[in-house]
């Protein structure tokens, strides 16, 4: 949401202005559908709350943003097939710094548009970065379903990170995470648990009405849920970092709990 606001505010064309939440739009309008001219950007899976989105605004133009649709983050239910997709190899296979992504287009003109519009930009993508990201892509395919499925390796990794995670929360009834049930994966052909790349943390008490600073005392780095136009209530925890980070991160907010255990045990003595 910040990003996409961010840019359009930096190009400040006169063709197009920032109009907000889509959700928030769509309430405030009365209505679900419009006849202006609106281009829906749909994070799916969302950012931070993993849910797979849909456009919400009837009569829009929309492009997905699929940066997190993979097997390891997410459920697939079915191929996706809306008329511009947006992909990126940083949360495919973890390579950020090739700055390497694609689209998916139907209409013929408006790649020819984006692709004009990249040559002009940055001249295209380079040529070394395209070949690096071609011999990862030939592994990646050729390991499909087999021993070394980055997919089946990936949501191992992240399955066990939110089961520990989801395990310590549940003990709490200061925070709480999002729910996310067990789903069918049309990828693994079975109920796959949930492994999301977000924590999205809610402080429950009602004087802990910043939830970021909450976990920031207790040395629990997080992005404040104000960034993706949510209440300062929420917050957000990153699980794709590496794992020992992952192992500080769980012992400090076992620490959390355990200390909110030992106040409200005291209290009620």
């Amino acid at each position: 949401m910040q990003a996409y606001r961010t840019q359009i505010v930096l190009f400040d064309s006169r063709e197009y202005k920032w109009a907000g939440n889509t959700s928030m739009w769509a309430k405030a309008s009365g209505n679900s559908t419009t006849k202006e001219d609106v281009i829906e950007f749909v994070t799916s899976p969302n950012n931070p709350d993993a849910l797979l989105n849909q456009p919400v605004v009837g009569g829009s133009s929309a492009i997905l943003d699929h940066a997190y649709f993979w097997p390891h983050f997410t459920h697939i239910p079915a191929p996706s097939d809306a008329d511009v997709m947006l992909f990126t190899t940083s949360k495919l296979s973890g390579h950020a710094s090739s700055r390497f992504g694609w689209a998916l287009i139907r209409d013929e003109k408006v790649a020819k548009r984006v692709n004009d519009y990249m040559m002009q930009n940055t001249m295209g993508a380079s040529r070394d970065t395209q070949l690096r990201m071609l011999s990862i892509f030939k592994a990646i395919l050729a390991n499909l379903h087999g021993k070394e499925d980055i997919f089946a390796f990936g949501h191992d990794v992240m399955r066990a990170k939110w089961r520990k995670l989801s395990a310590v929360v549940s003990r709490s009834r200061r925070i709480s995470l999002q729910n996310i049930p067990p789903q069918y994966c049309t990828y693994f052909d079975k109920i796959r648990e949930p492994s999301p790349a977000y924590a999205w943390v809610k402080c429950e008490r009602e004087e802990d009405s910043d939830c970021s600073d909450v976990l920031l005392k207790a040395k629990i780095i997080t992005r404040s849920g104000v960034w993706n136009d949510a209440s300062s209530r929420y917050t957000r925890i990153s699980l794709i970092k590496s794992q020992d980070d992952f192992d500080l991160l769980l012992e400090r907010i076992t620490e959390f709990v355990d200390a909110e255990l030992t106040a409200d045990g005291s209290n009620s003595m």
